[in-house]
């Protein structure tokens, strides 16, 4: 079991990332949100992605994910009767794992349905399935407070660099706003960083 993979990015597009680890290129599928992290990064510079692998029997297919967080929410989406890869992925390219979470806590069946391949029974059964899963799953992230700060500051950073702001101005706004409250979501994150800014 492949449980993460370090590496050059040999190849990158919005669709999978080829990542190379001496000498072997690793075609693995993305995500929209881990294409945005992996966009930052200069050709051959090291990346290291989290890996989901499916093997079928007419395929050995490996998902690659920017944070450990993304791969949990892909693989509680999986579970989920009638949701494949390919739609779990369609999910998190839609919406932010944040916004993922909200959108189940809050019985959010619209934001679902928005999705391309995803209909309004699926939607439900999504909220369903996951709805307890979902709060485990953010009180286990909550003990780990560091490490969700640093990749809540990761998607508020690469979600300001979208917006147009320069990364160098972004990362000192971000900076001293987690160095005062660590447990801002990226959300908050994003709209104190743009009243500042």
């Amino acid at each position: 079991m492949i449980d993460y993979i370090k590496g050059a990015i040999a190849e990158l597009n919005p669709a999978y990332a080829v990542i190379d680890n001496h000498g072997i290129g690793y075609m693995m599928n993305i995500s929209l949100s881990t294409y945005d992290v992996l966009a930052r990064y200069k050709t051959d510079e090291a990346v290291l992605l989290y890996v989901h692998e499916a093997i079928r029997e007419d395929a050995h297919l490996l998902y690659g994910f920017a944070t450990k967080r993304e791969r949990e929410a892909f693989l509680l989406l999986i579970s989920v009767s009638g949701v494949g890869p390919n739609i779990a992925r369609m999910v998190l390219s839609s919406m932010s794992v944040d916004e993922f979470s909200q959108a189940i806590a809050s019985n959010n069946v619209s934001q679902f349905k928005s999705v391309k391949g995803v209909g309004g029974k699926t939607a439900q059964r999504i909220i369903v399935d996951l709805k307890d899963k979902i709060k485990l799953a953010d009180d286990t992230l909550l003990q780990q407070t560091g490490q969700v700060t640093g990749e809540t500051f990761d998607e508020a950073l690469a979600a300001l660099v979208m917006l147009g702001f320069s990364q160098q101005a972004s990362q000192k706004t971000l900076k001293s706003l987690f160095a005062s409250n660590p447990a801002l979501t990226v959300e908050q994150a994003i709209k104190q960083a743009l009243k500042m800014m």
